[in-house]
């Protein structure tokens, strides 16, 4: 059984109607940019988080550079972040000028270490920027008392996240800023980019609005320097036409993530979903010591996996700037060489998730034994 890795057309046609309507509203209205159909979905996304206001934008990526931005985020100051994260949430901060500084990860979340976020405080440090990485939030209550101590910002990544909660809380509903992206894959997506970001305070929303429209406060008077980081009516009416069914979505994660424990769970190490956190599965992540040869059986049965994220942003070339050498970041630095991304989206069907399961199963059978095939063999993972 073919098992892809994601399937958008999939997710077209089960809600053709509804995409199809908000599309053919938009193009009737005439109306393209910064309307209706945004002013919407901004208060419909509001009242899904519970957060008190919401921005959109053209990107998750500059989601991020807007609420840092919008908090004073400039040339010479730090922000601590995470290495193992998509690099966007990076070029965000390289964006502003400011300098990232990488703390190492939990290997068994794949999630920020908040034990080690304190000792990386210096005076130039200016935020915290917690990434909810494949669904899971980070240890928010300890991380809120270190920002609230050191009067630093903290900005969550919530690009993966959109629905998972903290004792409760929602993602992007805890720091000072939540930042969203909406492409096309996330649990919340776009048909093309767009993000959004979240506050809970007025003045922050107004400041983010400015900035998403060239700094204008009103049309040709421009108070601050800003950018064009417009989320377009088109995507504003096909996100707000899913929104109602994004928890229903998750929930279909959820069923599928468990199905994908009870199968492996005595075969490879699994993901971990920590006490008092709801794990919303953008991506269900494996590890397992013979990754490569796992992921070649697997595209050799039809199935599709990917690697999120097989070379850590402070090893990139674009950031060699920074100085970072091999060992920096050694929990990072060994969990990129073991994760593995599973097929993981609503349409999964139980039967394609046993044949995965089957396969992995398959797969781990072969290497014990003395009669491995040519392609997996004891000696050539060893």
């Amino acid at each position: 059984m073919k098992v892809p890795f994601g399937d958008m057309k999939l997710h077209y046609q089960t809600y053709k109607t509804q995409i199809d309507t908000a599309v053919h509203r938009v193009l009737e209205s005439g109306h393209y940019i910064l309307g209706s159909e945004l002013e919407k979905f901004e208060a419909d996304f509001e009242k899904w988080l519970g957060a008190g206001y919401s921005a959109g934008c053209a990107s998750g990526t500059e989601a991020i550079y807007l609420a840092l931005a919008a908090a004073g985020v400039t040339t010479g100051d730090e922000v601590i972040v995470v290495a193992h994260t998509a690099v966007p949430t990076i070029s965000a901060i390289t964006m502003t000028g400011a300098t990232p500084v990488f703390v190492d990860i939990d290997p068994n979340t794949c999630l920020m270490d908040v034990d080690l976020v304190e000792v990386k405080i210096t005076p130039k440090t200016k935020a915290i920027v917690p990434v909810h990485l494949y669904g899971q939030m980070v240890d928010m209550d300890p991380l809120l008392k270190i920002a609230q101590k050191h009067n630093i910002m903290l900005l969550e990544d919530c690009a993966q996240s959109t629905g998972a909660t903290y004792k409760g809380a929602v993602a992007g509903t805890m720091g000072d800023y939540g930042a969203f992206s909406f492409y096309p894959s996330k649990n919340l997506g776009a048909f093309g980019d767009g993000g959004a970001v979240s506050t809970n305070k007025r003045e922050n929303f107004e400041k983010l609005v400015m900035l998403r429209n060239y700094g204008q406060s009103k049309r040709y008077y421009h108070d601050i320097v800003g950018i064009n980081s417009r989320l377009d009516e088109m995507q504003a009416a096909i996100l707000a036409a899913q929104l109602p069914f994004v928890h229903q979505w998750n929930e279909r994660r959820r069923e599928i993530a468990k199905r994908y424990d009870e199968g492996l769970k005595d075969i490879v190490q699994i993901p971990v979903e920590e006490e008092g956190r709801k794990h919303v599965y953008h991506l269900y992540v494996i590890q397992s010591d013979h990754r490569d040869e796992l992921q070649e059986y697997l595209l050799d049965k039809g199935i599709g996996t990917l690697i999120h994220y097989p070379n850590p942003a402070h090893l990139q070339k674009a950031y060699g700037f920074l100085g970072y050498k091999p060992g920096a970041l050694p929990q990072t630095e060994k969990v990129v060489k073991r994760i593995l991304s599973l097929p993981m989206h609503p349409g999964v069907t139980d039967e394609q998730v046993d044949a995965v399961i089957d396969a992995i199963a398959n797969f781990y059978r072969e290497i014990k034994s003395p009669k491995s095939s040519s392609k997996v063999t004891a000696s050539s993972i060893s």
